[in-house]
């Protein structure tokens, strides 16, 4: 994982999930905005994916386990879907709040996933 991006991918994790859940306890149901949002914390995390499939090919290795790495990588790939077809399906401002809450657990995720990459398993 390159620093840099993990920290990137965090940052716009935290403002979608929170700008998801501010209009959700707003009453706004889910919009361009929030699922636009989410839509681009998915796109980074397809980024990361190709990162990290390329990293150990030019000498960036994980230093924890490959297997739990890259469950939570695929995990975390498939929440925003599921999340915003459920968006879809129940247009409720309670879809929007989970949009926000998918966006910050995935945040909670990339950190884990950095700490997995660079740090020594005890």
């Amino acid at each position: 994982m390159i620093e840099w991006f993990t920290w990137l991918q965090v940052a716009v994790a935290v403002v979608a999930g929170v700008l998801a859940v501010v209009l959700g306890f707003a009453g706004r149901k889910p919009s361009d905005l929030t699922l636009g949002a989410l839509a681009l914390v998915e796109l980074l995390l397809i980024a990361q994916l190709i990162v990290a499939i390329v990293a150990p090919f030019t000498g960036n290795e994980p230093v924890g386990s490959v297997l739990e790495f890259y469950t939570y990588l695929v995990s975390a790939i498939l929440l925003p879907a599921a999340a915003g077809f459920w968006a879809l399906v129940d247009r409720s401002k309670w879809s929007t709040v989970i949009l926000g809450v998918v966006a910050l657990a995935i945040a909670v995720m990339v950190y884990r996933m950095q700490q997995i990459w660079t740090t020594l398993p005890l």
